[in-house]
């Protein structure tokens, strides 16, 4: 017969403690905290074109919208935005923000490219003007949808443009 030692006990004992803890937690919690499936989820496409003046003014042009059936993946990039950023809200009825998220100012690029001694550099470019698109999951009230720019360092924004959302 063996002699007990702390080895030959140490695992035995884990695998005890851990069936005594599992089988007392509650299962009540696993339950309530399910998320519930939306029915018939939405998405929506939206297409604008931006520009920018000598004097820094910019301007928001709506091009077209497209709703479809579907949902977003969970990777949301959350960001307060800084200069020249842009924020979209989804708007309800009474004007109340639904949903937010920062876009990067659609009129800088930056570009990685290797240059002829094979080493990496980045440009960064300055559009006048561009298309941009956003996709964004369509919350249930939505009515309108406004793009802001910000324009301060503490993240104050002004409204550029607020586009009506037709009843689906």
């Amino acid at each position: 017969m063996k002699k007990a030692t702390p080895k030959n006990i140490a695992l035995p004992l884990i695998v005890f403690v851990c069936t005594i803890i599992n089988s007392c937690a509650s299962k009540k919690d696993v339950i309530q905290n399910a998320t519930v499936e939306e029915t018939n989820p939405k998405l929506i496409f939206l297409n604008y074109k931006i520009s920018e003046d000598e004097k820094g003014k910019k301007n928001i042009q709506f091009i077209n919208k497209i709703i479809a059936n579907g949902r977003l993946k969970k990777s949301m990039d959350i960001n307060n935005g800084t200069f020249g950023d842009l924020i979209c809200n989804q708007l309800d009825k009474n004007l109340n923000v639904l949903q937010s998220i920062t876009i990067r100012n659609p009129l800088i690029k930056n570009f990685e490219f290797v240059d002829n001694s094979k080493q990496f550099q980045r440009k960064k470019v300055v559009l006048k003007e561009v298309e941009f698109s956003l996709k964004l999951k369509l919350e249930q009230n939505t009515k309108f949808i406004s793009i802001n720019e910000v324009t301060t360092p503490l993240s104050k924004t002004k409204p550029l443009i607020k586009t009506k959302i037709q009843s689906l």
